[in-house]
């Protein structure tokens, strides 16, 4: 306390002084319009840089449940994009109320659940993705994972609250895929060399192949959809037979930063498979 006392005794003019400015500041300030307006505009950059950090901040943390949110709003619209297109291969009625939507749309073959990747590899010959959704979320091995830009892979393994997923960047996998513009169909599989291109064989020659062109499912499984998207020709070749080709796909989706999917539930694939199983025997 006395180091206190002592410290103001000897800066008593000094602290004299700038009391006196800030007081003649103040004055002058309250008495000009000029020096006011330039006062308000210097403070007023000040705090507005001060909250336009705090803004940026608040906001980068709020990304999570901002993405989440949104992860939510699109599997909604998927939900209801697919009961609208089986609507229309059943030459169904177009529906205008939303509320009849909504309860008409329980009766579409596919379901969606939102899902976050809390671990995923992509530079080895067998890649997988691992999900924060398991068997308690309704997850169940051979249900379809997508991305707003594409497909993942498919489920392969599920504990209570996780699931294991082959990755399309894993030797194994195989998917049927498509050309969108025509029904030339083939098998999705991945050479193990560049994470962002895979490939699609059995493509007869005479399909019209052309660089650009896009790749959907052919959803002739129970697995996905029809129709979603996969990636686009990057190029092709003839096999040594000239009957087949294998093409090229790059695909739509950076499969090196996946955040957040979707899990695709076909309702009525155990009556497909318990039938399929039944007249295979």
């Amino acid at each position: 306390m006395q180091q206190i006392i002592n410290f103001l005794i000897k800066s008593r003019n000094t602290l004299w002084f700038l009391f006196l400015l800030l007081l003649a500041l103040t004055f002058t300030i309250q008495s000009h319009n000029y020096h006011s307006n330039k006062f308000i505009s210097s403070t007023s950059y000040f705090t507005g840089g001060i909250l336009e950090t705090r803004n940026s901040i608040t906001s980068y943390f709020g990304l999570k449940n901002y993405n989440v949110r949104l992860l939510n709003e699109n599997t909604a619209l998927k939900q209801k994009i697919h009961f609208l297109e089986q609507q229309k291969q059943l030459g169904t009625t177009k529906v205008k109320d939303t509320v009849l939507l909504d309860s008409l749309e329980k009766g579409t073959k596919f379901k969606y659940i939102e899902a976050e990747v809390i671990n995923s590899t992509y530079h080895k010959k067998k890649n997988y993705l691992t999900l924060n959704k398991g068997s308690k979320h309704k997850v169940y091995p051979d249900m379809g994972v997508v991305t707003d830009l594409g497909i993942v892979g498919i489920i392969e393994h599920v504990s209570n609250k996780y699931s294991k997923v082959i990755s399309i960047l894993n030797e194994n996998s195989r998917i049927n895929a498509q050309l969108k513009k025509t029904n030339h169909f083939g098998s999705l599989v991945w050479d193990g060399n560049d994470p962002n291109t895979v490939q699609l064989t059995d493509i007869p020659r005479l399909a019209p192949l052309k660089k650009g062109d896009t790749i959907v499912t052919g959803g002739r499984s129970t697995i996905f959809p029809k129709g979603i998207l996969i990636g686009a020709i990057e190029d092709f070749s003839l096999d040594t037979n000239q009957n087949y080709f294998t093409v090229n796909v790059k695909l739509f989706n950076d499969m090196t930063d996946v955040g957040f999917v979707q899990l695709i539930r076909n309702k009525e694939s155990e009556e497909i498979k318990k039938l399929e199983s039944n007249s295979n025997e």
